[in-house]
């Protein structure tokens, strides 16, 4: 229950941030619920008129009872807000069952001495003296209903099921609207705390006192319909106890770990505010996998599930403004990242409560938490600090169609999600690949919080699928930005994994392993055969794109045939610019210098490290330029091919 007890300390902090009203978790006793129509009254109980509500207008926080908001194939009512079958006496179903069952607690609370509301009279006295609601609708054409879900489509609601909000007009008061009102909110907790005082108390394991216990927990805490609990109960009538408890709804959990009303409801409020607030998820219909981390404090903490440009933010967007790879502009990174990070180490002590949980469930009514773990403060930012830095690498996520087309090209470390798309492509995209989505950040998460390696299988993923270029989808100029992107988060990978290797993010010309040397032949081959293609004005593949996969496979053997295959692009070259063809040759003559006989003509499969020799040699060569014989950097007039590096 070390849970629980962190998200009733962390509701405690939530109350003490003063936050607007819809910035807030949800009262005690009260839920949010997606209303269809709101009915407008007069504060003496006169209909005036009603209307439908579109979708960005229609949640609705609304009064409940512990077991109406814990319902599923009960009658229990809320007491104000309510279905149609609940709210109109003249539904043609004649189920008036329902409409006595709500009218009789608004009728309770309406007479309460201490704790009644005018708006509370005002809705009581409607459906007492009218309540002809059914027909109001069929008079605004509102019935049969039709709802527009978030992607526009128009879905038929069952008209016992249309669900009803009230708002109470009176001169004088801009607040007509019941779930806007906070003197509304504080009448009903009061009063059904008046309700619902147990004959004798039991002790709180949360509190630590002698209070109500709860005999309900809250649903919806990932999405508004999530009907997983993460604490569930039930009755004698089932088989929850099987001979474990004998004590059932009479003497309600004394033989169990007990906890109070007031304090399930402060902890569930408090995660469901947390994950809408700073939670990583992923939809799959009823099934939500989550994860979310947060100070029991409540102070602002890293994102582990962020990618290093969203976790910069601007600082990385407007500083990290070249994408060089001359020398190791790791340093540059490392030095905005301890920047970034030393504003939550000046907020967050280093004995701070840092908690890390994943929620999933397999069932619609169980769900169960997949991932847990507590630390301190120092700990935690310790390990973001160790993700960022050990698998940071130059990112090229092409066009961002969230920001008006803007380039995303950073140094940094990529998201998990980024990392599953990367290993499974579009395997993971749609609603069949949503679980593989999930599982694949689930088995990310330890590396990120605990340290541990990335899983080598993933790792071995990725570097399948980056070689096998011909697989990526290629845009009308011939660019592959899923390559480029699948292309940063794998060499990422491969730096991390092998960290005790010290790769550096930039051309290591003194490195001699031959895997990191083939790549830098095969990105020297395919600069020599592009740059003959665009001087012929000629945009097609490469033939060392096109036989990336078999390189990878077969580097000795396939080497020869692109090798060979060079020889009219040299020819090409060698006629138009003679020079640049003279460095290229001297490049491929320094690089095959470096190789040990016996591992050059190897025709084993290359490890992840030639992902690195071949981005670092590419990168290289396009920011370099031959000039009077030698290679020189590129200067600010050569901007624009630095940029459009991937379009050569």
């Amino acid at each position: 229950m070390s849970w629980l007890q962190k998200l009733y300390e962390s509701s405690e902090a939530i109350d003490r941030l003063q936050l607007k009203r819809d910035e807030r978790p949800w009262p005690v006793a009260h839920m949010a619920k997606r209303a269809h129509v709101e009915v407008v009254l007069s504060i003496d109980g006169t209909f005036r008129r009603v209307r439908a509500l579109n979708n960005d207008e229609s949640i609705t926080l609304i009064p409940v009872t512990e077991a109406s908001g814990n319902r599923t194939n009960s009658d229990e009512p809320h007491p104000l807000c309510e279905e149609l079958s609940y709210c109109a006496k003249d539904l043609p179903d004649k189920k008036s069952k329902r409409f006595e069952l709500m009218f009789s607690l608004l009728d309770r609370w309406a007479n309460s001495p201490e704790f009644s509301h005018p708006k509370v009279k005002a809705v009581r006295d409607y459906l007492n003296n009218d309540g002809k609601l059914c027909a109001e609708l069929l008079k605004y054409n509102l019935l049969p209903f039709k709802t527009v879900n978030s992607k526009g489509k128009k879905l038929p609601v069952e008209d016992k099921k249309v669900f009803i909000r009230w708002r109470i007009e009176e001169q004088d008061n801009p607040c007509s609207g019941t779930w806007e009102d906070d003197s509304l909110i504080d009448a009903w907790i009061k009063f059904d705390e008046s309700q619902n005082k147990p004959p004798s108390k039991s002790f709180c394991m949360l509190s630590t006192k002698n209070v109500r216990i709860a005999k309900g927990h809250h649903r919806f805490l990932r999405t508004s319909d999530d009907g997983a609990k993460l604490i569930s109960s039930n009755d004698n009538d089932g088989f929850t106890f099987r001979g474990r408890f004998t004590d059932g709804k009479d003497n309600y959990g004394k033989q169990a770990c007990t906890v109070g009303y007031l304090e399930s409801q402060k902890a569930h409020n408090a995660l469901r505010w947390l994950i809408r607030r700073q939670g990583y998820h992923k939809v799959e219909d009823e099934f939500v996998r989550c994860f979310v981390a947060w100070a029991v404090s409540c102070k602002p903490i890293p994102d582990p599930c962020a990618n290093s440009w969203d976790f910069l933010g601007e600082e990385l967007q407007t500083q990290d403004d070249t994408s060089s790879l001359i020398g190791d502009v790791g340093q540059s990174f490392a030095q905005r990242f301890k920047r970034k990070l030393a504003g939550y180490k000046a907020n967050i002590t280093d004995t701070e409560d840092i908690i890390v949980m994943g929620l999933d469930s397999a069932t619609k009514g169980r769900m169960a938490i997949t991932f847990y773990r507590e630390l301190t403060g120092s700990e935690f930012l310790e390990r973001i600090e160790k993700w960022h830095s050990d698998f940071a690498w130059l990112q090229n996520y092409g066009k961002d169609r969230e920001d008006k087309g803007k380039k995303i090209i950073f140094v940094g470390t990529p998201a998990p999600k980024d990392i599953a798309w990367c290993a499974y492509g579009n395997k993971v995209e749609g609603k069949n690949g949503i679980k593989l989505l999930n599982a694949t950040v689930e088995r990310l998460m330890p590396s990120i919080i605990d340290g541990r390696p990335v899983p080598r299988d993933l790792v071995e993923q990725c570097i399948r699928h980056v070689s096998n270029r011909s697989s990526f989808k290629k845009e009308k100029n011939g660019t592959q930005p899923d390559f480029e992107k699948c292309l940063g988060i794998a060499c990422s990978l491969v730096k991390g994994f092998y960290i005790e290797r010290r790769y550096i993010m930039g051309l290591e010309e003194e490195r001699s392993t031959r895997d990191y040397l083939y790549g830098r032949l095969l990105a020297v081959a395919e600069k020599i055969e592009s740059m003959a293609l665009f001087l012929a004005d000629e945009p097609r593949e490469t033939t060392a794109a096109r036989l990336m996969q078999r390189f990878a496979d077969r580097p000795y053997s396939t080497w020869r045939t692109i090798e060979t295959s060079l020889t009219p692009y040299k020819a090409r070259l060698n006629a138009k610019v003679r020079g640049l063809l003279n460095g290229y040759m001297e490049l491929l003559d320094q690089i095959n210098c470096k190789f040990n006989a016996d591992d050059f003509v190897k025709d084993e499969r290359l490890s992840g490290e030639f992902l690195l020799g071949y981005h670092c040699q590419r990168k290289w060569l396009n920011e370099h330029k031959r000039e009077k014989g030698q290679w020189v950097p590129k200067t600010a007039e050569d901007k624009d091919d630095l940029e459009n590096e991937s379009n050569e």
